[in-house]
């Protein structure tokens, strides 16, 4: 049997004392964003299915775009609206309406989730359900080599990360790993945040399947992430902070990757990268509880002109009437509202009138995300 403190998932989570302040720095902050939720208690009904129902669309938008998807959020909220549809005509359309499903079943379901082989493969084939490109291998292991690569906006390859594991050890691999990973949660090994890291680097590194396992590790990431008590992920997009930074992600996959099943293994790239990502998350739960609580005065037309124009950006109150589908006094009312919040600001005269974000709101992550 497999000596879990002694194996090199183990090992390489030996930080020198430099690294493991510089860690823990992070993660005391991040804990103390957790328990401060808590403490807080929850958002009222109203914003918090707001705020979900954002957070889904923008993390399927993000995760599938780092993987060469096109499709915009303002696509994705519509494509969200429409999955009873359950046909879709395009590759994009159908990887993203799988992704919008699995992630509102983790952020339903995560309680009643275990991390363990059946559910990886589960989550892996429903994701790519509705994908007919990926019909023969959907929640099966690879067949054949997958080579790490990174795309660019366009979906071009332009560079490989790494090689991973070949195809006849992925299984035996992914066995070892989660029992690894159940072994050391249970005896509260190290942190989990970093249980979660090294978790899913190796994940990543053994690449098990023949497609979609850059998406499938971000949906593990967030129903971890719930599962260990980290609430704000449900408001906070996960994938959004990567996509920020997808640069950064596949450097420190790159350079982490470098030493992997070598005889001094080192994990602190990807293992700081992935705590800043969850940083981001918890500064980005701040932000929402220290708000002056302006976005809960929105009724329910302020708030879909509000999302509405985000995703637009500069409008007139024709195009706004046109495309929401409001009376006139109901968008004019709704646009007040919102110079009233210093949320969006005029410009032009007249029948030239238009409104756009102000820029704080654009760089405000409270709502959005």
């Amino acid at each position: 049997m497999l000596d879990f403190r002694t194996s090199r998932l183990s090992r390489r989570l030996e930080l020198g004392a430099s690294l493991a302040e510089r860690v823990y720095a992070v993660i005391a902050e991040i804990d103390g964003v957790r328990n401060g939720w808590r403490l807080a208690g929850r958002l009222q009904a109203r914003t918090l299915e707001r705020l979900v129902r954002s957070v889904i669309v923008t993390s399927t938008g993000a995760s599938n775009r780092i993987e060469g998807n096109k499709l915009s959020d303002a696509e994705v909220e519509a494509l969200y609206s429409q999955l009873r549809i359950k046909k879709f005509r395009t590759r994009d359309q159908q990887e993203v309406a799988g992704y919008l499903e699995v992630l509102e079943s983790v952020f339903q379901n995560h309680r009643e989730m275990s991390v363990g082989e059946s559910l990886i493969l589960q989550l892996h084939r429903d994701m790519l359900r509705h994908s007919e490109k990926d019909e023969r291998h959907a929640g099966s292991y690879k067949f054949g080599p997958n080579r790490v690569e990174a795309k660019d906006a366009k979906g071009q390859v332009v560079g490989i990360i790494f090689d991973p594991t070949p195809p006849h050890l992925a299984p035996k691999e992914m066995q070892e790993l989660v029992e690894w990973y159940g072994w050391a949660s249970e005896e509260k090994f190290r942190h989990p945040l970093i249980l979660a890291a090294n978790f899913l680097f190796e994940y990543l590194a053994i690449h098990p399947f023949q497609d979609g396992n850059g998406r499938t590790s971000r949906l593990l990431a967030n129903l971890i992430l719930l599962r260990e008590g980290y609430e704000f992920t449900e408001v906070v997009s996960h994938e959004k902070c990567i996509e920020g930074r997808k640069a950064d992600y596949y450097l420190a996959l790159n350079r982490t990757q470098r030493s992997w099943k070598t005889a001094s293994e080192d994990l602190s790239e990807w293992l700081v990268f992935f705590l800043e990502i969850v940083r981001e998350q918890a500064r980005g739960a701040i932000r929402i509880l220290a708000d002056d609580g302006s976005e809960n005065l929105l009724s329910e037309k302020q708030w879909e002109l509000w999302n509405w124009a985000r995703a637009t950006g500069d409008f007139s109150r024709k195009t706004a009437v046109e495309a929401l589908c409001m009376p006139p006094r109901t968008i004019e009312s709704a646009i007040k509202k919102l110079l009233d919040l210093k949320k969006i600001e005029r410009f032009g005269e007249g029948r030239a009138t238009r409104y756009r974000l102000k820029a704080a709101s654009i760089n405000d992550s409270n709502l959005t995300e």
